[in-house]
């Protein structure tokens, strides 16, 4: 008895959407842990919320219970469809297959956005949002990503991109999540973050000057501050300030600006 066509159809969808290396995609599987991360994103009713890379739709099941509209971005084109299909008659959400990088998410407005970030994509796509005026962000990633968004001055994963969201959002690690919460399972653990915005604005005039400064600061972490910017602002300069012995991994966003403010007043002088 010969195979129906639609079945032949439908195992070869599947096959595609189980195994997707190239984008590194691990789908997470666990209700209880796709609830905890629907809560976090939409702690009451939100009017909208934005998803990054949806996958299958397993969390855009539970962003749907609890906001009144869906705004789903997905890379893959074929998810995207397999989205269509599961949710065919859905109007509250919209499903757009393109790259979050590549997206402008202020079209949506003070809508909070979450999703499962793989490790090649999630610092690009973490800087992208800290910037954004959101009332949160909550997004499952890498274990090691999510400890370098909380690291303090002088932990071993205090880096460039701590301080870097920290200009614009507080970061809390809320929960790990194990392998076998997904399918396929990674080889690491990952951790869910929220993203908050600052409290208190710094008083930072051009953050992309200030963030090149700090990059600079991190070019050689292992290294002083005296090394790694005396040949930019000079070594009798640098030589002068009470941090230039100091590596930039133990200094706080707000020493760094404390640094910069005087690196502008040696620019007027």
């Amino acid at each position: 008895m010969g195979q129906d066509p639609g079945c032949v159809s439908c195992t070869a969808n599947r096959q595609r959407l189980t195994a997707r290396p190239k984008l590194g995609q691990h789908f997470l599987i666990r209700g209880s842990t796709l609830e905890r991360i629907a809560a976090a994103a939409c702690p009451k009713p939100e009017a909208q919320v934005v998803e990054i890379g949806p996958g299958r739709g397993a969390l855009t099941e539970k962003l749907l219970a609890r906001a009144a509209r869906v705004v789903a971005v997905e890379i893959d084109s074929d998810l995207a469809d397999h989205l269509r299909r599961k949710f065919a008659g859905e109007e509250r959400l919209e499903i757009l297959a393109q790259d979050a990088l590549e997206t402008d998410f202020s079209q949506w407005g003070h809508a909070s956005i979450t999703g499962n970030l793989p490790y090649y994509v999630a610092s690009p796509i973490l800087t992208k949002v800290a910037r954004l005026d959101v009332p949160r962000a909550v997004f499952l990633i890498q274990k090691e990503v999510a400890e370098r968004l909380v690291a303090k001055p002088g932990e071993r994963a205090y880096g460039f991109l701590t301080v870097q969201i920290a200009l614009w959002m507080e970061a809390r690690r809320l929960f790990e999540v194990k392998p076998a919460a997904f399918r396929p399972p990674p080889k690491v653990d990952s951790a869910v973050v929220l993203l908050e915005p600052r409290k208190q604005k710094l008083p930072v005039g051009d953050p992309d000057a200030f963030l090149a400064f700090v990059s600079l600061a991190f070019r050689h972490k292992r290294k002083t501050l005296r090394n790694n910017l005396a040949e930019t602002y000079g070594k009798e300069n640098v030589d002068r300030w009470p941090e230039a012995s100091l590596r930039a991994e133990q200094l706080s966003l707000e020493q760094f600006l404390e640094i910069y403010k005087r690196l502008g007043a040696l620019a007027v002088s």
